[in-house]
């Protein structure tokens, strides 16, 4: 390469992340924690974004506050755009318009993708933060089926307290697999014919695993979701 083109500040990194405001620990495999990606990420913190205000009410008012950092990201040399709040699913729309290069907002947009590999009779299941705040307009601002069945962590001992709460700042990594753990045993006792799991919470990635051990189960989170994402904006090359 003779010429290399210029006209941006921050030169490698791809992926731009637009993370809520929130100080709980980020654990590796969370969405928050730089070590989760074999590449290097931007992020931008969207002020008054708290974990509360946007699983809980909505995310209301936000939406001009995470166009500008979507903006600030892509001025920093992002060439695609994703979300630290499965509950971002309701901006979708609107942030793939504004800014102008690839978006996925959350991982509940791998739903219709995942049930078109599973066989008749099978189905979709969701583990996400918040059963009763995880509504049909989420569901279908990514094309997912409104009847998805779902299990939430509201009754858990730690991620709904710590993450939504804020009730502390630490986090106790044993009480959160359990906490999702026990999701996912409620998800198949009540839809046996669930096939495969979309845990919808980024901070739920580092649970996969175990998930994936205790239910004989695919599951998928925003890691798959960037790691496609990604590899195609950076594609691999074969070529030498």
């Amino acid at each position: 390469m003779a010429v290399m083109r210029g006209g941006q500040a921050v030169y490698g990194a791809a992926l731009g992340i637009l993370m809520l405001e929130a100080r709980f620990a980020r654990v590796p495999g969370d969405m928050g924690n730089a070590i989760t990606w074999p590449f290097p990420v931007h992020y931008r913190v969207v002020r008054g974004a708290s974990p509360e205000r946007v699983v809980l009410n909505r995310a209301e008012g936000l939406l001009r506050d995470f166009l500008v950092a979507a903006d600030e990201l892509v001025a920093l040399g992002a060439a695609c755009i994703t979300t630290n709040c499965g509950f971002l699913s309701l901006f979708q729309r609107e942030l793939a318009a504004h800014v102008g290069v690839p978006v996925a907002t959350s991982s509940l947009m791998q739903v219709p993708w995942v049930q078109a590999t599973l066989p008749p009779g099978r189905r979709v299941g969701v583990i996400t933060i918040s059963r009763q705040s995880l509504t049909a307009a989420h569901l279908e601002a990514v094309g997912a089926p409104v009847d998805t069945p779902m299990a939430g962590c509201e009754g858990g001992r730690e991620l709904f307290p710590v993450l939504i709460k804020a009730e502390r700042d630490d986090l106790d990594t044993e009480k959160a697999e359990q906490d999702v753990l026990d999701a996912a045993r409620t998800l198949i006792a009540e839809h046996p014919d669930v096939g495969a799991i979309v845990l919808e919470c980024t901070n739920m990635p580092p649970y996969a695993a175990a998930v994936a051990a205790a239910t004989g189960l695919p599951v998928f989170d925003v890691v798959t979701l960037v790691q496609w994402l990604h590899g195609a904006v950076r594609p691999k090359s074969f070529m030498g």
